[in-house]
């Protein structure tokens, strides 16, 4: 019997058994369980394969005939597009000599230097002799990673995204109860710590936080102030669900230079997964682009986490609680919703709506309460008047219960006629 699997499984096992005409390319952030979801699929597909990691040693595979001095254990950042044609050939054989083919996993694959090109002409090569060579690379770099696929790869793959572990994921995987998935978040690998709350936080922090900065952005992405990054995220989360100036936010940051690298920064703390800046819904899209973000964390523990506060001394409260919620909502749209749809708040003086979901014509307004009853807001009528949505939905006390909202995508809320 497996563990618990998520959709992504299937859609793996299902592109496997089918002839190779793309590469499966998964990417997403840290530890949300890429590598756990493609070892799930090898083990349950009737194809051979093999998996390696470009970060991990990696050993002769049983039944090759070659030289085990071969063995490449070089550290990752020496090896080079070398190591890559070499496995790729050994792949290749296993996959001629096999009735129904061969898989290749390549796991960290952003890595390799000039991985994108070397792949690309393995692959053309592949499909020009008719090998019968499935390959699944992933990577936790997701903007390093897609500006690869999309730049020498285009037309040569099919991306499966993978993202934060929703309520009903966490729930049938690890038993937490909604509040406790509020507070402490939706990474898989934290789960069976939240007894602990100290090992909890270093897990976050140590383990995904950090690794997520210095190794995916800092190491591969150019960052002339990395410290500001830092910073930029430890005071984003801690306004999560917040409406803040850059201007204001300048004020906390030490050599904050201007809001446009302070807007660079938070793009790309949203491709790794961390935190947001939601944009004003207005009708010019030059207005949204000069409107003051919205911050959200992408996984509530990443607010939770650096806050200080233990599980009950934030459920105790009642403002810090409410954006907990708040940005779990928030965090639970940005994950789920699809290219073709835009997450935004609206605010015009004293008026606010916490999320607007926007997708060609369609527009839905959403409104998160924490507490036991949702009130009517001013800004949730006045939004209706001057927008006309296609629908207004109220999440929390008599409205749509939090738990249903947070285990269906973004997509479902902005479909239905309901």
């Amino acid at each position: 019997m497996f563990p618990f699997q998520r959709s992504q499984v299937r859609s793996i096992c299902q592109l496997l058994e089918s002839p190779p005409e793309h590469i499966i390319a998964i990417f997403g952030p840290r530890q949300v369980g890429k590598t756990t979801m493609v070892r799930q699929a090898l083990a349950q597909t009737r194809l051979p394969g093999r998996y390696l990691a470009v970060d991990e040693p990696d050993y002769p595979p049983p039944g090759l005939e070659y030289d085990p001095s071969q063995t490449d254990v070089r550290k990752p950042q020496e090896r080079d597009t070398d190591w890559l044609v070499r496995q790729w050939h050994f792949a290749r054989l296993e996959a001629e000599r096999s009735a129904q083919g061969f898989v290749l996993a390549l796991d960290e694959i952003q890595k390799l230097p000039d991985w994108s090109s070397a792949v690309k002409g393995l692959w053309d090569a592949d499909r020009a002799r008719g090998c019968p060579l499935r390959v699944v690379l992933l990577g936790s770099a997701p903007l390093l990673m897609q500006s690869g696929l999309n730049e020498s790869l285009a037309g040569r793959f099919l991306p499966i995204p993978v993202t934060h572990w929703s309520y009903e994921e966490v729930s049938q995987a690890f038993g937490l109860s909604l509040d406790e998935y509020c507070f402490f978040g939706g990474y898989p690998g934290a789960a069976p710590l939240t007894g602990d709350p100290e090992q909890w936080r270093d897990y976050i922090l140590g383990a995904i936080v950090a690794p997520a900065i210095e190794r995916d952005l800092l190491a591969m992405t150019r960052i002339d102030k990395p410290a500001l990054l830092r910073r930029l995220l430890e005071v984003g989360s801690s306004y999560s669900g917040q409406i803040v100036a850059y201007n204001k936010i300048m004020g906390h940051l030490q050599d904050a230079g201007n809001t446009t690298t302070l807007a660079r920064y938070l793009y790309l703390l949203s491709r790794v997964g961390l935190l947001a800046g939601l944009p004003n819904y207005h009708k010019s899209r030059h207005r949204r682009r000069a409107s003051r973000p919205k911050f959200n964390v992408l996984n509530t523990a990443v607010m939770t986490a650096a806050s200080g506060y233990s599980f009950h001394e934030a459920r105790n409260d009642r403002s810090f609680w409410g954006r907990i919620v708040e940005s779990s909502a928030g965090a639970h749209l940005f994950n789920t919703a699809t290219s073709d749809t835009r997450v935004h708040y609206w605010r015009d003086g004293n008026d606010e709506v916490d999320f607007v979901l926007e997708r060609g014509p369609r527009v839905v307004a959403i409104e998160v309460k924490s507490g036991a009853k949702a009130l009517l807001t001013r800004g949730m009528d006045e939004f209706r008047r001057r927008y006309n949505p296609h629908k207004t939905l109220r999440v929390g006390g008599e409205g749509i219960p939090l738990d249903e909202f947070l285990s269906e995508p973004a997509g479902r809320w902005i479909e239905s006629d309901e």
